[in-house]
């Protein structure tokens, strides 16, 4: 009873995590509707997380500063939620999160090179049922190659794939403190998505940051600070539990985006869709089920 209750807080603040992230293309579109571009969204909302953790924790500044490793980390994350966010603000949020949750089968790759992690048949096998899943999705009826057509499919590969190598880079600087780790995050989160943003505005294609009215000064604190939670919750969450644990509890985030946009007219859910990301969620679950198998038989 006493282990339950230890696994049940963890469990539960990685599904704070989950929610945030699954819910989080309703303010963001939201926001749009007011004049500001997700990109301009993006970098506000974790700079005020930014200085916000600063004044909590400022002694992580300084780790973050002198621990070159950590800028890659803050430019994966960065590129993650530049991906991520502006995605699920134009394009069908099914498609986008069953897109961004090939980041499983990125892992396998990534894990090669950079954590010297040599792909077993089991991971090659969740790698082509996840890009047999991703097939499906942006199969078009025959209409050419099963290719992303558009920017938000587009989007959610890149922030998949940047996903995927945030959480390799968390393994590799494990020695780095958890407050260092959360501040080049945040940090990253706000200096890609505010460097892309200025690099659209130069080029015409991103509009300038608009004046906010009240309330959306306040939609915009209020996601900074859901944010902040969320990236909290998965620092408490993933660091008391086994690995297998948190990657299924994560996959929760697709069940929330998906209710919540098909339930607000924001997603379609067809046949294909339904098929592909069967196929898509099954790798990354399957990613999960060995460490839990190799758990069991060491007890």
């Amino acid at each position: 009873m006493a282990d339950s209750g230890k696994r049940l807080a963890p469990v539960l603040a990685l599904v704070v995590n989950a929610f945030v992230w699954g819910m989080s293309w309703w303010p963001f579109r939201q926001l749009q509707d007011e004049g500001m571009h997700p990109l301009w969204s993006t970098a506000l909302i974790y700079l005020v997380a930014f200085l916000g953790f600063v004044l909590v924790r400022p002694g992580a500044l300084p780790e973050l500063l002198r621990t070159p490793g950590l800028w890659l980390l803050a430019a994966a994350a960065g590129l993650t939620n530049v991906g991520f966010n502006w995605a699920v603000t134009i394009g069908d949020v099914v498609r986008v999160v069953l897109l961004f949750y090939l980041m499983p089968a990125w892992s396998v790759l990534l894990a090669w090179p950079l954590l010297g992690e040599k792909p077993s048949r089991a991971g090659m096998a969740r790698l082509v049922l996840a890009l047999a899943g991703v097939a499906i999705v942006l199969d078009t009826s025959g209409v050419g190659l099963p290719w992303p057509r558009t920017l938000a499919e587009w989007l959610a590969l890149m922030g998949g794939f940047s996903f995927a190598l945030t959480n390799v880079m968390l393994r590799r600087l494990d020695t780095s403190t958890a407050g260092s780790r959360v501040l080049a995050m945040f940090g990253g989160g706000m200096l890609l998505a505010g460097g892309v943003a200025m690099a659209g505005m130069a080029q015409g294609s991103v509009a300038a940051m608009p004046l906010l009215e009240g309330s959306g000064w306040l939609l915009a604190l209020l996601l900074a600070a859901g944010f902040l939670a969320a990236n909290l919750a998965l620092q408490y969450g993933a660091s008391r539990l086994p690995a297998h644990t948190t990657a299924l509890v994560m996959l929760s985030e697709v069940v929330f985006a998906s209710l919540s946009s098909v339930a607000l007219g924001a997603a379609e859910l067809t046949a294909r869709t339904l098929l592909g990301g069967a196929l898509i969620v099954a790798a990354a679950a399957w990613s999960a089920w060995p460490a839990r198998a190799s758990l069991a038989g060491a007890q």
